[in-house]
């Protein structure tokens, strides 16, 4: 009986070992096992207690295909049979079971130990999840505040009432004769049994069983090892490799799944029903101290060092399609062999519920996910660089930002620059290459930008120009990231496949990298979508030789690898710069306010946007001062200035024809068809131009005459440059000539002089046109003749060879205008042949067309004087005038012309006033008002006039401390994060 129960519990515990043994389930202990398996296979666990695991981020690898847990091996089925019952077989029997007893311990505990560092060995290269963490309901970390696991425990039955249900003896004993027959006879049970040990053991693993330190096998085992070691190894990474794709399609699933919840979560955010801080928030607030860092002009030894990916490459390596491939949207122009990259592209991704992008400087959203969009987002990208393109040039430095959202992106700010190329082809302008290689340094001599190296993998390595670019600007390779495109391409059409593993070891390349990636991005069909491609490259790496021939390790393939990689890589930068930069800015803010304290104590900071509000305030004022000038003063104004421009027409062509007349009935008829003539053909427009130079001069007075203290000739060139541009768009009324010829012509036909006060203003006005020009002939004669005697003796000066000529014919020609003083206002040929012969005959060789000239300006001075005589005559001529000069010898008929052109002048003078303040005043205003709008959406316009120390200095003063907010609201937020 004793002995029945002794081999009972001997069995119970070797079915216990056998157990233990088999590597299924494994020895580990329970706090060491995945979240997932310690819910599945150990929820009856006496001591379980759920945890929220811990954040934590892995730099090592980033793979969705690699180290992936092995296929649960089976064991195969035992064939149970009689075996006939020998004599003295108690003894027998205790026999083996000590000797199964050592050899399943030692299994188990071999087994055990390498299960546990192959598991170990596994949790360490599975990707790490933690990121999806807040996808588990919160009640899960809490199920054991609900859930009474000891009561569940205590409700189980005890070790004695399992033992109960144990197999009968007999078929226990038989169990283990064939199970000690089938160790003896082979091999097979004991791989099986030990399946993931061998595994890592045939694939190199530096740990052995401890079936190879308790067991050496027969000579015919090691043989047939020997012999089937390699088949086994090429079997086995086929294995390795459908297990790979099976966890693959699993992780696609779970996280297409995730990326769904993920949506869902990020709607309900925009709704306000969920308050979490997410983590789109923290890359948006960092992506807007970029933008503020572009426009800062890096004076006071302050640069921008902020990380951001800066993706270069040569022209056409597929630069933007891999990160076409990384925003996950088919969203940038592409063309074939041209270059479509003409200006850098800064683009941040971010979460979002939505797969949408939008420019910086727009409130449009491309929804991504349909064509229509797609196509208009690209067509305005290639605008805008067209845009930013100065003409004569190819590329510009000028950088279009735009914002990309969506559930699962990787949380980043990428920089596409244009293509380094080596040769500048037609089309191009010379300096294309160099502004090129000046873009690309400019971004990669920050020192914590990320360089993205793109290389061509279908052509020969040796024909890049890129990767000695990259090499100069980080020759260490600290913050470089080697991405070998068109993979496809390059194993198919490369002779060496080891010349692939080459590149992306680097060592074709004198440059150095921090990691080497190997990716696909279709097969160059642009209609390709993103989901296609991203299937076309797995489908490739999974039946690639790189991978199987271990040339590539598999977390160095795949854009999504690729992208993790980069992002942790952001990311580490970020955290490690972003601190040193804050204390950089607080330093030159503290600068900046001390120079400006020192240098202007009394004014207040005004940036650049401030001082044109203030002066388009200014201007405004200004403008409307013109409504306010009065009546009389456009007036005297405008009559003046007609005058000016009216009267050597009206001296020269009107008046001193019509004087040459012998009667006052063709004066007045010579007058009257000159007039006419005049009025039809230029009178009208003349006054037109008067009026417009007018409003002109006194809207140019109004903006630039200083006003006292209060002036600020910061605001000049501002003031100068509206109002010449106002002016230009200022068009006067097209009917107002029309009506002015007509109010004129009415004007120019009235002869009738009402009063005596009228006749003296027309005699004084004459006096004054004919005095204005006496003084203008008798300056042109003192040039033309030079000084007189007393200028000579008092001023030392003397006549040249041409004056005295012109003196000598001055002077005869005087003497012939005394013996007849009404000659008429032309020489005959006679007399110019007589003045000729007359100075040759003293000496002086003279010219006719000299005589010519001379006779003008002596007659032109004779006939003014004479018609000043007859004006002082005139002033007691107001009584014949009105008896029409009956029976008098005085004939007044020059004065009624002057009256009736100063009549003209008035009314004209009356009229052009009513349209300039009714009219022309309002419209330059509208005009001004829309300048100044225009210029307030123009910053470049703002830059150019709004000029000065003090003006950049306050402008610097601003953006510093924009900056340093913005970069102390991040640090924040990067803090609560963490």
């Amino acid at each position: 009986m004793w002995r029945l129960c002794r081999t009972a519990v001997a069995c119970e515990v070797c079915q216990s070992l056998v157990k233990h043994s088999s590597g299924i389930k494994g020895s580990l202990p329970l706090q060491k096992l995945h979240l997932v398996s310690r819910s599945v296979y150990h929820s009856h666990h006496p001591t379980l207690k759920l945890q929220r695991p811990q954040f934590k981020t892995s730099l090592q690898q980033f793979s969705s295909l690699t180290n992936l847990p092995l296929r649960k091996l089976k064991l195969s089925p035992i064939k149970y049979g009689y075996q006939p019952r020998r004599n003295f077989w108690p003894a027998r029997l205790a026999a083996r079971l000590l000797k199964l007893r050592y050899l399943i311990l030692g299994s188990a505990v071999g087994g055990g130990y390498t299960a546990k560092k192959t598991f170990d060995r596994w949790k360490d290269m599975i990707p790490d999840l933690s990121d999806y963490k807040w996808i588990v309901p919160d009640i899960v970390w809490e199920i054991d505040e609900y859930i009474d696991l000891e009561k569940i425990r205590k409700a189980l039955p005890d070790s004695e009432d399992l033992a109960k249900l144990a197999p009968d003896l007999d078929k226990i004993v038989e169990s283990l004769s064939l199970l000690k027959d089938f160790f003896t006879t082979g091999h097979k049970l004991v791989s099986e049994v030990i399946g993931a040990s061998d595994l890592l053991l045939l694939l190199g693993s530096p740990g052995e069983t401890a079936f190879r330190a308790t067991d050496h096998g027969s000579e015919s085992e090691k043989h047939y090892r020997k012999i089937s070691d390699k088949e086994k190894i090429d079997q086995l990474q086929e294995e390795l490799l459908h297990t790979q794709l099976k966890y693959q399609r699993i992780l696609e699933r779970l996280e297409k799944e995730n990326k769904e919840l993920r949506k869902l979560v990020l709607q309900k955010d925009d709704k306000g029903i969920h308050h979490r801080k997410l983590k789109k928030s923290l890359i948006d607030m960092y992506s807007e101290v970029l933008d503020v860092l572009s426009d800062y002009d890096a004076s006071y030894n302050t640069q921008d060092h902020l990380p951001r990916v800066v993706v270069v490459g040569d022209q056409s390596a597929g630069k933007t399609s891999v990160l076409e491939m990384i925003a996950q949207a088919r969203m940038f122009p592409r063309g074939s062999g041209e270059m479509m990259t003409r200006s850098p592209v800064k683009v941040t991704l971010s979460e979002g519920p939505h797969h949408v992008a939008l420019f910086k400087d727009s409130s449009r959203e491309f929804d991504l996910t349909k064509e229509e969009d797609l196509a208009a987002l690209r067509h305005e990208i290639e605008l805008r660089m067209r845009k930013n393109v100065k003409e004569g040039c190819t590329v510009s430095p000028e950088t279009i930002s735009l914002n990309v959202k969506g559930p699962g992106l990787q949380r980043m700010v990428l920089v596409d620059l244009p293509g380094v190329i080596n040769t500048v082809t037609s089309g191009m302008a010379p300096d294309t290459k160099e502004t090129i290689f000046s873009i690309s340094k400019a971004y990669m001599q920050n020192p914590n930008a990320i360089i993205l190296c793109i290389q061509d993998g279908s052509v020969d390595a040796e024909r890049s120009i890129v990767t000695d670019l990259v090499s100069q600007m980080d020759p260490h390779g600290r913050r470089t990231i080697f991405v070998l495109t068109k993979v496809d391409l390059a194993e198919k059409n490369v002779a060496s496949p080891s010349r692939i593993q080459q590149i992306i070891e680097g060592k074709l390349f004198p440059m150095k990298a921090l990691g080497y990636f190997a990716v696909v991005t279709g097969k160059g069909n642009s209609s390709e979508s993103i989901e296609a491609i991203r299937e076309y490259e797995e489908e490739f790496f999974q039946n690639s030789k790189l991978l199987k021939t271990s040339m590539l390790k598999a977390h160095q393939v795949t854009t999504r690898n690729l992208s993790l990689a980069v992002s942790d890589c952001f990311w580490k930068m970020v955290r490690e710069s972003v601190e040193q930069q804050a204390d950089s800015f607080k330093a030159t803010r503290f600068n900046l306010e001390t120079e400006w304290k020192n240098n202007y104590p009394r004014l207040r900071e005004l940036d650049r946007n401030e001082l044109f509000e203030k002066a388009k305030n200014e201007i405004l004022d200004e403008v409307i001062s013109l409504s306010q000038v009065t009546a009389k003063h456009w007036e005297e104004i405008l009559q003046q200035s007609l005058w000016e421009r009216v009267s050597t027409h009206v001296i020269e062509n009107i008046y001193l024809p019509a004087a040459q007349t012998m009667n006052s009935g063709t004066f007045n008829t010579t007058v009257d068809i000159k007039l006419k003539q005049w009025t039809d053909k230029q009178l009208p427009n003349k006054a037109v131009e008067v009026a417009w130079e007018t409003l002109q001069e006194e809207f140019s007075r109004f903006m630039t005459e200083p006003k006292g203290k209060e002036h600020d000739d910061i605001f000049d060139k501002l003031k100068e440059a509206v109002k010449e541009e106002s002016i230009k768009r200022h068009k006067w009324n097209d009917f107002a000539e029309d009506s002015l010829r007509v109010i004129q012509h009415n004007a120019l036909e009235d002869r009738s002089i009402s009063d005596k006060q009228q006749w003296d203003a027309a005699i004084y006005f004459m006096e004054e046109a004919l005095q204005a020009r006496l003084q203008d002939t008798e300056n042109a004669i003192e040039n033309m003749v030079g000084p007189d005697w007393k200028k000579r003796w008092l001023y030392w000066k003397n006549r040249t060879q041409e004056q005295c000529v012109h003196n000598e014919t001055k002077n005869e020609l005087e003497k012939m205008l005394k013996c007849n003083e009404e000659h008429p206002a032309y020489l005959a040929s006679d007399e110019i042949t007589t003045v000729r012969k007359n100075l040759e005959s003293r000496g002086v060789a003279v010219d006719p067309s000299l005589i010519k000239d001379t006779w003008h300006q002596i007659y032109r001075r004779h006939f003014l004087k004479t018609a000043l005589n007859h004006c002082n005559l005139c002033r007691r001529g107001f009584y014949y005038y009105q008896r029409h000069f009956v029976d008098s010898e005085l004939e007044c008929n020059d004065v009624v012309l002057f009256w009736r052109i100063q009549r003209m002048l008035a009314i004209t003078a009356n009229t052009l006033r009513q349209q300039l303040t009714n009219t022309e005043v309002r419209r330059l205003e509208k005009n001004v008002k829309e300048v100044l709008e225009d210029f307030a959406e123009d910053s470049e316009k703002k830059v150019k006039l709004l000029t000065g120390k003090r003006v950049q200095l306050a402008e610097d003063l601003k953006k510093v401390r924009e900056i340093q907010e913005k970069l102390d609201a991040f640090i924040e937020a990067l803090h609560q994060e963490k």
